[in-house]
């Protein structure tokens, strides 16, 4: 993946009262530079036109995280955990922070690190069991470390929790920066993976599916407990085919080491009536998620497929996982 050199950087002020805010404005000298007072509401970014919506994507956003409120979670973690980042200079069409935060999808960086990690381990560590926090859930932390270096900094200063673990997604390839790290038992790392088809034409701006299989590998053998999460599960017209095809590339390409031990995941695409406006005019010639017959309405403008039609997606690739890896545990289905 190319460096993202951003075109603009839009930063709050007290930003320069940190390390990592000063170096992060020193690193981008020549791009020019803009001062606001609140990094989660830039007025000239939501008077924009939805179709401005890619370049707004080429922005970055510097502040300080305000919200340090662990959200309790009953999947991977026990808890969901605001972090160092969020938004994405990735387009992936069904994108649920576009829902969220309809045009604020773009890269925001935190700066202040430090008391967001002491919360942690300070939880952490006063726990009477093992927790684990889920610290990407907002952002991808392999993307965003290229830029920062902060997953890097997060893994090697978690290992001063006396237990605990942190975990998080990524569709990215550029690991190399934390293979040769100390902290690694503490962390796992969980892959997130598509048929290509699928990567290509919908998560614009990711790593192919070749080489997050080769990332997810070097993980594996530096050290780090791994998973591999098949989301979204979207129901293109050949979609049996081309998750057969992902499930069978899997088998053929994760090391024995990652099969030995890893889990899976499988979320099911939630789209928005957000997502299609915006696609729409942003992305005119891109595929149509949004499927009238497989989907229904669920809350504010959000469509989600019909039970029946997840029960059946459901089924397909559990019965692929058990044929391909039987040994290997899926955790939930979403």
């Amino acid at each position: 993946m190319k460096e993202f050199i951003p075109d603009a950087i839009y930063y709050e002020e007290n930003a320069l009262n940190y390390k990592l805010g000063r170096k992060l404005l020193e690193k981008y000298t020549n791009v020019p530079k803009f001062i606001i007072d609140n990094h989660n509401n830039i007025e000239e970014m939501r008077k924009k036109e939805n179709k401005e919506f890619p370049k707004m994507k080429r922005n970055l956003i510097i502040g300080i995280r305000k919200t340090h409120r662990f959200v309790p979670n009953n999947k991977i973690s026990n808890y969901l955990v605001p972090y160092t980042s969020s938004g994405c200079t990735a387009m992936c069409l069904y994108c649920y922070l576009v829902c969220n935060y309809n045009k604020c999808a773009y890269l925001r960086l935190f700066v202040n690190r430090e008391e967001m990690l002491e919360k942690i381990i300070k939880t952490a560590n006063e726990s009477d069991k093992e927790l684990v926090f889920e610290i990407g859930s907002n952002s991808d932390l392999i993307l965003e470390n290229s830029i920062t270096g902060n997953l890097k900094w997060t893994i090697e200063n978690f290992e001063k929790a006396k237990k605990g673990y942190i975990t998080f997604p990524t569709k990215f390839d550029m690991v190399d920066d934390i293979l040769d790290i100390q902290g690694k038992e503490k962390v796992i790392i969980r892959m997130s993976v598509n048929p290509k088809e699928i990567i290509q034409k919908v998560e614009m701006g990711t790593s192919n599916l070749e080489n997050r299989v080769k990332a997810i590998n070097k993980l594996k053998k530096a050290g780090y407990k791994v998973g591999i999460l098949i989301a979204p599960v979207i129901f293109v017209e050949n979609w049996q085919e081309l998750y057969k095809e992902l499930v069978i590339y899997l088998k053929e390409n994760l090391s024995d080491e990652v099969k030995e031990d890893m889990f899976f995941e499988v979320i099911f695409m939630t789209y928005s009536y957000i997502h299609r406006k915006i696609n729409e005019e942003a992305f005119p010639n891109a595929i149509n998620l949004y499927n009238e017959k497989l989907m229904t309405g669920r809350g504010k403008g959000k469509y989600t497929y019909k039970q029946e039609e997840r029960k059946k997606g459901e089924e397909y690739i559990g019965k692929l996982l058990s044929k391909y890896f039987p040994k290997n545990h899926i955790i939930y289905f979403s």
